[in-house]
């Protein structure tokens, strides 16, 4: 297992890590690929294709858009938010797209294309042309495998790093590390990491990702208005806000006044997304309320929560994460939302589980029910925005994480079911749900809407 929990867990922006973040980083390799072969002064124009998903879906998710901020040299971590419109418009009005920001290309509206065709590997397929006197120059076909990875055609991974001392592809082989070494599931992963960078530097990255989250939230919770996209969605986290605040003294007599905060923390992060806010991918952007509210539930309601327990937290949901990279999938376009909510949920269970004193047996079994309850979780956003049903799921999945850890922590950690197997019934499940139920907006939900 070689990915890092700061490989998983990115600051990038919304709505979709797969099509919005993915996009943005290929589109990105595709021009500085160019200034290394000496190229970019030859360019005077690219091509862009998406394809399968990105092509049925990418309008609504802002792909065409990540892919024009991508060849101008622009991250999902580093972007201005705020000057995203004035640097579409600046193409748009003058037919001009400068390239890595200095080299200069014609660029109209169809040298990007959409086409619902999948191309072989995966569904988020992409092919980049630079053209010269309309030859050639090179073309790269690349695809976004989910949770904003990119890999290109012919790579078998998104990920090239050094050996780790404990390395795991299955849950059963991570709980046998934690058994032999008397460690927890976090203190595995810790021994990872540091093959790459010190235990301060992560410390430091990972507390960097929680203060992105609790940002996310609170620009969540403080600006109202209605979602783009043009389904007119109105933000709904600023009332709740005010509601659960104006009077906490009153409020938490209700015992489940718990379960309303981390609704409003999943509905903030969500609806920051879904209006292209800066989020973290945990481990996607359609999921990326549900560990930050799972997270703040920690915080805020757990006591003796400390800084040392958020890191624990993010080091254990990393761990989770990574096994469904590995053995399944974290793309709803390749296996329906289970593959990013029931994902999240599952991590977000386990590392719950470890910071509530839980052994690794009883955190592998809070994964194992957040995943179960999950499975078949199709991926239907109407308009192919990432809005409806998407940012009421984070919530629901959230509660159920927090749900998920509470009954795995009544138990000892022994259950019929095993996460590994949950894992794989995931992906066969994926492999079997129709085409339309898989961010294609093109069945389920994404076609229901009443006709008035």
């Amino acid at each position: 297992m070689s990915l890092s929990v700061l490989d998983l867990f990115r600051v990038g922006i919304g709505p979709s890590s797969s099509h919005t973040v993915g996009p943005m980083r290929a589109a990105r390799t595709f021009a500085l690929e160019l200034e290394t072969r000496g190229l970019l002064p030859s360019v005077e124009a690219i091509r862009c294709e998406l394809f399968g998903s990105l092509g049925a879906t990418g309008l609504g998710h802002g792909s065409d858009t990540a892919v024009l901020l991508g060849l101008l040299g622009e991250t999902p971590e580093g972007v201005d938010v705020e000057q995203i419109p004035r640097l579409l418009s600046e193409i748009a009005a003058s037919g001009t797209l400068l390239l890595l920001g200095r080299h200069a290309i014609g660029f109209r509206k169809s040298d990007l294309s959409l086409s619902r065709r999948a191309l072989p590997y995966h569904p988020n397929g992409m092919r980049f042309s630079a053209l010269s006197a309309g030859r050639c120059l090179f073309q790269d076909t690349s695809y976004s495998i989910g949770g904003g990875f990119v890999v290109k055609e012919g790579e078998a991974s998104a990920e090239d790093r050094l050996p780790i001392p404990l390395p795991f592809r299955s849950a059963q082989e991570l709980l046998g590390h934690c058994r032999t070494l008397g460690k927890s599931v976090s203190q595995v992963m810790l021994e990872n990491e540091i093959t790459w960078r010190t235990e301060g530097e992560l410390r430091k990255g990972l507390l960097g990702l929680w203060e992105v989250m609790q940002a996310c939230v609170y620009r969540g919770c403080t600006t109202e208005g209605t979602l783009p996209g043009g389904l007119g969605v109105v933000r709904r986290a600023p009332t709740l806000y005010r509601r659960l605040t104006r009077s906490p003294e009153a409020g938490l007599r209700d015992p489940l006044t718990a379960m309303d905060f981390v609704d409003l923390y999943a509905l903030a992060v969500n609806e920051e997304n879904a209006a292209g806010g800066r989020v973290v991918t945990a481990p996607t952007n359609g999921a990326a309320g549900i560990i930050p509210a799972v997270l703040h539930y920690y915080a805020r309601f757990i006591p003796g929560a400390t800084e040392d327990g958020v890191v624990r937290f993010l080091l254990t949901a990393g761990a989770i994460g990574t096994l469904y990279k590995e053995n399944a999938s974290l793309s709803g376009a390749e296996v329906g939302c289970q593959g990013e909510v029931g994902v999240a949920c599952s991590m977000a269970a386990g590392a719950l589980a470890e910071v509530m004193g839980g052994s690794p047996d009883q955190v592998e079994n809070a994964a194992e029910i957040g995943m179960e309850h999950n499975l078949g979780l199709t991926c239907d956003p109407i308009g192919g925005l990432v809005q409806v049903p998407c940012i009421e799921r984070n919530a629901m999945a959230a509660v159920k994480a927090i749900n998920a850890a509470r009954l795995a922590l009544y138990g000892d950690g022994h259950h019929f079911v095993s996460l590994d197997k949950v894992i794989r019934t995931m992906r066969e499940t994926g492999r079997d749900m129709k085409t339309k139920y898989k961010e294609t907006a093109r069945g389920g939900l994404a076609v229901s809407l009443p006709e008035c």
